[in-house]
């Protein structure tokens, strides 16, 4: 039996399409293996939103070359953000690579007319679902609306009919994705949003939770956190991307608001969802960042105490507006200390945040096992771990917190969950 292997890096979103792949791969009859030495096709998915990123693209296609040499019937293809529209350009540095398809495509040569359903055959019980491709917003350091395009939504409809099929396979909560998930419907004839989306799907029997990012400040509606407020299905947890606390870094990266209208709407959103657990996204040592600068993001993060930060490092990407016209001017010894003491105040904010759920019980699903332990989320995406001889996997179980840290908690399932 012929054998495929899908290496994938970079986002949910990424992550949703090889799934898809695969299943195509497999109902035109071949066998996924883990090995790329034994297979017969491999697609990359690639990421390129980080120079980090795209080195790792690069390593791995610089060893798959050399397993081509020795393997010529061997097919590679390349997927994903390092896929942009000057094909001819990547074929002549990349010759060796049979194929290339833009992210969110499927190639021809697959036929998927030919092929039933491409989700998943057998899928985790909390899976992705992609409701909307590409991006209008332009941020200055961003690659991504060169490389997915412009924003284009899923009907509703079809969206509907995939998480009713999910769910009858087995899936208990679905993530929506989009590389700005709030402007989904915009671009579609009746214009339905995100929240009319949300609407459809809490009323889909056997679907349990229903998580969607990411989020863009500018195009959060009050809407929008209304349906989190009020649909018993939807998670009370939302990433909303900040970048920056200076007016002024937001504005070069072209982010579209400041950072009183980012409180005001944290603001909104703790007011009509008290319970709403919050993470967010950093950039340190944007271009000409002054320590005035950073420090205003710094007294950001303290003030509204997020559950989660996710930091980066700036780093150019070659095509984007930030590239062209800023110098890359802050220092990457200057860019790492900033970058850990966000770290170090994040961990700070978090310990206390998570201490205060010792004791409670929480509702888990549980995802598998990692290190001998089950391991699951809450409703608020809190990472929990807990030991138990039963198979809980895919399971909705309620577990009493007796350890907490600043990334995950621990726990004991509580009585009657043990059936």
């Amino acid at each position: 039996m012929l054998k495929y292997h899908i290496w994938t890096i970079g986002c949910q979103m990424n992550k949703a399409e090889s799934e898809r792949l695969g299943s195509c791969f497999e109902q035109m009859g071949y066998q996924a293996t883990a090995s790329a030495e034994e297979a017969d096709f491999i697609v990359l998915n690639s990421c390129v939103v980080r120079q980090s990123a795209e080195n790792r693209v690069i390593n791995k296609l610089n060893a798959l070359k050399s397993l081509k040499r020795l393997r010529p019937n061997l097919t590679l293809a390349v997927t994903g953000c390092l896929v942009n529209s000057e094909v001819d350009h990547l074929r002549q540095s990349l010759p060796y690579v049979d194929y290339f398809f833009k992210p969110g495509d499927f190639p021809p040569w697959l036929e998927t007319d030919k092929i039933g359903s491409i989700l998943p055959q057998s899928p985790s019980c909390c899976t992705f679902v992609p409701i909307i491709q590409g991006c209008n917003n332009f941020c200055s350091y961003c690659i991504v609306p060169y490389r997915r395009g412009r924003e284009k939504s899923r009907p509703m409809a079809e969206i509907i009919e995939e998480v009713s099929e999910l769910v009858r396979r087995g899936v208990k909560e679905v993530t929506l994705l989009g590389q700005n998930v709030d402007s989904y419907g915009y671009d579609l004839p009746d214009k339905p949003n995100l929240a009319d989306l949300l609407s459809e799907l809490n009323t889909i029997d056997g679907l349990l939770r229903i998580r969607f990012l990411t989020n863009h400040p500018k195009d959060m509606s009050s809407k929008l956190i209304e349906a989190v407020a009020g649909l018993d299905k939807v998670c009370e947890q939302i990433n909303l991307p900040v970048q920056s606390g200076s007016n002024d870094i937001l504005k070069a990266m072209n982010r579209g608001y400041t950072a009183e209208n980012y409180r005001q709407l944290i603001n909104e959103i703790r007011n009509k969802v008290p319970e709403i657990a919050l993470s967010t996204d950093v950039i340190v040592g944007f271009p000409s960042e002054s320590q005035q600068q950073f420090q205003q993001t710094v007294n950001l993060l303290s003030e509204l105490k997020f559950d989660t930060v996710h930091v980066a490092a700036y780093s150019p990407r070659a095509g984007t507006l930030a590239s062209r016209q800023f110098e890359d001017n802050v220092t990457p010894a200057e860019k790492k200390e900033r970058l850990q003491k966000i770290e170090q105040l994040q961990e700070g904010i978090a310990t206390e945040i998570n201490a205060r759920l010792l004791g409670e019980t929480a509702g888990v699903l549980v995802e598998g096992r990692k290190g001998g332990k089950w391991w699951g989320r809450t409703r608020s995406d809190k990472l929990v771990f807990f030991s138990a001889h039963n198979d809980f996997k895919g399971q909705l179980v309620e577990i009493r917190i007796e350890k907490t840290s600043p990334w995950s908690l621990q726990g004991k399932v509580e009585l009657g969950n043990t059936n």
